[in-house]
């Protein structure tokens, strides 16, 4: 995407005119467009793909996640293509303990694991149901600045095929709010000079698709030793391997690794890891189905601000990967609610205060994610340059795993899972640490 650009350009067609344009229909972007559209107001959604499409994901869905999806409306029942998960088996050092996620009041006794081929498209349609007009095989390729403003007035984009070659003239879509919600890379963010922050952290992970008989195993499972070498014999990698069934006869199994101080070979990992996993599992090459894949993991607030110039980025656009478990569907679907709330209430500012009003009550935005999620991002943080440690993390691993309470109080804290207010011990110690945090910008 080229630098943000102003008025008009020769041989640039006009497209469409809407209250919000969305740039990417991923959960970040379709989960904005459907509260938005289900408020009555007008939104355009820009898909580069086609649905449906893949996407480089663990598939799995904490209850954070889940209670989105009760928040956008769609139902989560077994029969309409969903797999139930009872809890985490965290393994380490020998061992194997299941950890039933907590049984909390604001939050659902259950996750999910469902394919990204098939949840993006569910999210998609779900929108268009609401009202949202989603164009696919379209790639924004510049925002649009208002000369007398200023700020954003909408997106260009091109149509495309399956390879992203143009097969049409540039189009412009104008909007008075623009979400980028165009991923890790966020080429919109970055026309408007908002770069990634080197001093948050980066994950990367690799994933494939193994048929296996254990596909309708409840229990969505993390090994936390992950070797950078021989088994035992070499450091810990900073971070960990899944496996999640997909209740379809498959399995999606994969690796993640937060800012490793050297450069990993993470299929080599991956095949060296999956070698000692139970061989009922059968995770071998004879079971794989199609390739292994990997993608970055921007986490912690990586991308800041999250408001400018009547733009604002959310989920991977906005680095809101959890930098303790890797999650990155959670935070997609909280920020596009977020979003959607200040974006109504700026578009109401709009009609009295005009541009410069609704602008300013596009801040309320950031403010926002910072008072829900700066906190514990900030914890986060933290914590990813403290595994960067071999010894410690190794240390972690051998001393928490055989003490039950220890690992109920870590479920809580890698999947963000504490009651706000009252709950048991290791919800209070979660929150008190949250708030401790500095939450930063």
């Amino acid at each position: 995407m080229t630098a943000a650009s102003t008025g008009t350009t020769t041989g640039t067609t006009t497209g469409t005119t809407a209250d919000v344009v969305v740039v990417g229909a991923g959960p970040a972007g379709a989960s904005a467009a459907a509260h938005l559209a289900a408020a009555g107001l007008d939104v355009v959604v820009l898909e580069r793909s086609a649905f449906p499409r893949d996407k480089v994901c663990g598939d799995g869905l904490t209850p954070r996640a889940v209670r989105e999806l009760a928040h956008l409306g769609i139902s989560d029942d077994e029969q309409d293509g969903w797999a139930r998960t009872r809890g985490l088996r965290l393994v380490g050092g020998g061992r194997s303990y299941d950890i039933p996620w907590p049984e909390l009041a604001s939050f659902p006794d259950h996750g999910l694991v469902r394919t990204r081929n098939d949840f993006d498209e569910v999210l998609a349609r779900h929108a268009e149901r609401r009202g949202a007009r989603l164009l696919e095989r379209t790639t924004a390729t510049a925002p649009v600045l208002d000369e007398r403003t200023g700020l954003v007035a909408g997106v260009r984009a091109k149509p495309v095929d399956e390879r992203g070659r143009a097969t049409g003239p540039e189009v412009l879509h104008r909007a008075r709010v623009v979400l980028a919600a165009d991923g890790v890379s966020s080429r919109t963010a970055v026309a408007l000079g908002l770069e990634r922050r080197p001093d948050r952290p980066l994950g990367v992970a690799a994933r494939a698709y193994y048929r296996t008989p254990r596909s309708h195993e409840p229990w969505m499972e993390s090994w936390l030793e992950l070797w950078s070498g021989e088994p035992r014999r070499s450091p810990l990698l900073p971070g960990y391997g899944w496996i999640f069934g997909l209740g379809d006869g498959r399995a999606n199994v994969g690796l993640g690794v937060i800012d490793a101080s050297q450069p990993v070979d993470l299929k080599a990992v991956l095949k060296q890891w999956l070698a000692t996993t139970p061989a009922e599992w059968t995770l071998d090459d004879e079971h794989l189905e199609g390739p292994v894949r990997s993608a970055a993991l921007p986490m912690g607030f990586n991308r800041t601000p999250h408001a400018k110039d009547g733009v604002l980025l959310l989920g991977d656009a906005g680095g809101m990967v959890n930098p303790f478990n890797g999650e990155g569907i959670e935070y997609a679907l909280h920020s596009g609610r977020l979003a959607a709330e200040v974006v109504a209430d700026a578009l109401d500012a709009d009609r009295v205060l005009g541009a410069r009003g609704r602008d300013r009550a596009l801040q309320a935005y950031p403010a926002a994610l910072r008072e829900e999620l700066g906190g514990y991002f900030a914890l986060g943080r933290a914590f990813a340059k403290l595994i960067a440690h071999p010894p410690v993390l190794s240390a972690a691993v051998r001393l928490g795993l055989p003490r039950r309470a220890v690992m109920h109080l870590v479920v809580k804290l890698l999947a963000n899972l504490a009651e706000p207010t009252g709950g048991d011990a290791a919800d209070r110690v979660v929150t008190a640490l949250s708030r401790l945090a500095p939450a930063g910008r």
